[in-house]
């Protein structure tokens, strides 16, 4: 067992003890109806349950001051899923609830169904539109770029699959599943599944991070067809294990690395090989979530409840600020578009955390909500 494998399961075992626009799914109490015009959504917060009895995306309308009402509860078709050994997050990924503001659709995998759930938004209310198969097993991850989604499937070695948005339809790409090759039997698996899809902010390449499954960081090139290419250029971070990602200012990529609980920022050259820039460790337990607002970076860490924040410099340099206590199980968090508030999940007992975020980036709680059916759930989104 590696150093970061008792880490994970200790923290696990601490975090133990301790459709129709109009009438949503479920019949939960909905928020004021809003201009059935109006595309997309505004002021909205989507979380969703990954529930194995049948995954649900349960909708919130953002108040003025960043607290949350819940307005529906949307049934995606599908059941969520576990993986062997999960406590508080069951997919142990980021991005499994995913919106694409150009189109105005949400995308919300469904692990314990191998489908990918599509959304159709109107403020913060949804439409079930689509229901694809996710052509692998247990999908974790979804990213967008223009017209094109790919999904990330964590079982059976790892997979992506590719999609195509045409005239508000999402169509499966021919010929676009890439096998990842990693090792299926390597325990445990919530450590060793890999952790997201991303698409760099220019969409010429997708990248994916294999947590400990490889320890890597897999850069495929994007082709004008949206498939990808036959092979990822694998760059390896012996004993780090990249778990999730983002972007700063410069386009350079931002990684949590779970293994060394540290944030770490990198250059991603042409040729699908990365050049590491700085690396700040985060004093702080299972350091494997982003979220960004305002130029900062809020990282979550899970064995320690908290959020861990870093400012952004020239040339990804990184400056670890201060860390703000959570629920237990803090998990995926979302700022909203306007950088004000930051939602933060905890999947120990299923409550999203709501902080204001102060004009110096710091955080200030407000309240929180208790998800239904949201313990060990994953995917969250603010608009």
């Amino acid at each position: 067992m590696t150093p970061f494998t008792r880490m994970v399961a200790a923290g696990a075992l601490s975090l133990a003890v301790v459709a129709s626009f109009a009438a949503p799914a479920l019949a939960q109490p909905a928020a004021a109806a809003r201009p059935a015009g109006i595309r997309g959504a505004d002021n909205a917060v989507f979380v969703q349950t990954d529930d194995p009895g049948g995954n649900a995306v349960v909708a919130y309308q953002r108040n003025a001051g960043g607290s949350l009402t819940l307005a529906g509860t949307y049934a995606t078709g599908g059941k969520g899923g576990v993986l062997t050994g999960s406590v508080v997050d069951h997919l142990a990924s980021q991005g499994s609830l995913t919106y694409d503001a150009e189109h105005g659709l949400l995308f919300a995998v469904n692990a314990g169904s191998n489908t990918l759930t599509v959304f159709a938004v109107r403020g913060d209310r949804l439409a079930l539109r689509q229901v694809l198969r996710s052509d692998g097993p247990f999908p974790v991850s979804v990213a967008v770029h223009d017209d094109l989604v790919y999904v990330l499937n964590a079982r059976a070695g790892g997979s992506v699959q590719g999609y195509r948005i045409f005239r508000d339809q999402v169509l499966p790409i021919s010929g676009s599943r890439r096998a990842l090759g990693l090792d299926p039997s390597a325990t445990p698996e919530f450590v060793n599944t890999p952790g997201q899809v991303a698409f760099t902010p220019d969409g010429s390449h997708v990248i994916v991070t294999t947590k400990a499954n490889g320890s890597s960081i897999d850069v495929f090139r994007v082709k004008r067809s949206g498939t990808l290419s036959a092979t990822p250029v694998v760059n390896t971070e012996p004993g780090a294990v990249p778990f999730a990602v983002s972007f700063d200012g410069d386009r350079n990529l931002v990684v949590a690395e779970a293994g060394t609980n540290a944030l770490a920022t990198f250059a991603v050259h042409n040729d699908g090989t990365i050049a590491p820039l700085d690396a700040v460790a985060t004093g702080q337990v299972a350091t494997c979530w982003i979220a960004s607002a305002g130029g900062q970076f809020y990282v979550s860490n899970a064995g320690s409840a908290s959020v861990s924040r870093f400012a952004s410099g020239h040339g990804g340099a990184l400056s670890l600020l201060d860390a703000t206590t959570t629920d237990a199980g803090t998990v995926d968090a979302a700022a909203s578009a306007d950088g004000a508030s930051l939602y933060v999940q905890t999947g120990a007992n299923g409550i999203v955390d709501e902080f204001h975020v102060n004009a110096d980036g710091s955080l200030t709680q407000i309240g929180s909500v208790t998800v239904a059916d949201g313990i060990g759930g994953e995917g969250i989104v603010a608009i």
